[in-house]
């Protein structure tokens, strides 16, 4: 990563890592193409240690169902880089490393399209308590920055989710 990048997602990573801390709620990562670089950041941040359980970095398409259980029917009919397939990493990822939360990565970074999937195609997915939301990106740039946009992408999601799954705050009359 750039050093504007690294800050970036330096600066995302550590908005996550206090918000979880300060719930008390655990993370892990699922990776596919951005292959460590997601747990990478997320470790960079002192004191991850009370809230990171760990991740997968499931690289090859089989790894996908036989490490954190996407079903195999869905890799073939629709291949890795698929919306579907990154809700699955990321509810397997969360229910094999007993996470309350987990961020998965899936998508193309190239330098050729895969599957017939473009270059820059990307699928996060945030799974936490309440659900899965997941997120379709096309980012443009070379595999350092559609790698580095979707570690940045996949924290900003989580962020934004736990700020709007925040437990309410009690005022006293």
């Amino acid at each position: 990563m750039e050093n504007g990048e690294r800050r970036a997602a330096g600066s995302a990573a550590a908005a996550v890592v206090h918000a979880l801390a300060d719930r008390g709620d655990t993370l892990a990562v699922v990776e596919s193409l951005t292959g460590g670089l997601l747990a990478a950041a997320i470790v960079d941040i002192a004191g991850v240690s009370s809230v990171f359980r760990g991740g997968v970095v499931a690289y090859a398409t089989e790894l996908k169902a036989s490490l954190v259980g996407v079903p195999a029917g869905l890799l073939a009919e629709r291949g890795a880089v698929d919306p579907d397939v990154a809700v699955a990493l990321a509810e397997g990822g969360r229910d094999r490393c007993g996470a309350d939360w987990c961020l998965a990565t899936t998508g193309v970074a190239g330098p050729e399209p895969q599957d017939g999937k473009p270059v820059g195609l990307v699928f996060v997915a945030a799974a936490g308590p309440s659900g899965t939301e997941v997120q379709r990106l096309e980012i443009d740039g070379n595999r350092l920055r559609i790698r580095a946009g979707t570690v940045e992408a996949a924290l900003t999601l989580l962020a934004d989710r736990l700020h709007a799954e925040a437990p309410a705050v009690r005022v006293d009359d």
